[in-house]
């Protein structure tokens, strides 16, 4: 998504050409591959570990740093290319986007009308802000030494990487386009005349396109 928007904004008349189908597939596919790897990595790791300990997981999911402690073998050669991989893998693609955003940046600031400036902003910062709230919430989860009774800390900071990034992402892809944003309250103003009721879900969602 940085690369897309670094071309569209840095490089607006070579859009179709750059960003062409096969660009587009060839990037899925290696976001794909480097995920199924490193999930097969940790997987492996995890499931070839003997546990002789509690059985009780003091997360709300299956946490590979909480698994780990439930382990009765040492477990540091095991995940040691498991966390090497994801610690070059999450830098790399920080380190890709600071980057891509970076250019993205100085080409918005040569923008003269302000009203420009400020959509190509509210635009880009809200994916650099999800980017970098997973990635360092998920870091300080996975390197910091875990404990047999995680704190608060622990719990928030797992719903920050685990949770918050996939649920504010539809808004932020999605519902940013006038297009969608009308359709949206178009279906959910027919299910309002519909039903008596919304259910809490239907709620947030309408009120989150309002103000989107």
């Amino acid at each position: 998504m940085a690369y897309d928007w670094y071309i569209a904004i840095c490089k607006p008349l070579h859009y179709g050409i750059i960003m062409s189908r096969r660009a587009c597939v060839q990037m899925a596919a290696c976001a794909w591959t480097a995920s199924v790897i490193y999930s097969a990595l940790h997987t492996g790791s995890t499931f070839s570990l003997p546990f002789c300990h509690s059985n009780t997981i003091n997360q709300f999911f299956c946490e590979i740093p909480q698994l780990l402690k439930l382990s009765c073998s040492g477990t540091y050669h095991r995940e040691l290319a498991a966390l090497a991989f994801s610690v070059f893998l999450a830098l790399g693609c920080f380190v890709f986007i600071v980057v891509s955003y970076v250019q993205i940046f100085t080409a918005v600031w040569r923008i003269p009308s302000e009203q420009g400036r400020q959509k190509a902003f509210s635009t880009c910062i809200p994916h650099l802000i999800v980017v970098s709230l997973f990635i360092f919430t998920g870091a300080f989860a996975y390197m910091k030494p875990t404990s047999y009774f995680p704190s608060s800390l622990d719990l928030l900071t797992a719903v920050l990487y685990s949770v918050v990034p996939p649920m504010v992402n539809p808004f932020i892809y999605s519902m940013r386009n006038k297009e969608i944003k009308c359709a949206v309250r178009k279906l959910l103003q027919r299910q309002m005349l519909s039903k008596n009721r919304m259910s809490l879900f239907t709620l947030c969602v309408w009120f989150t396109t309002l103000f989107l």
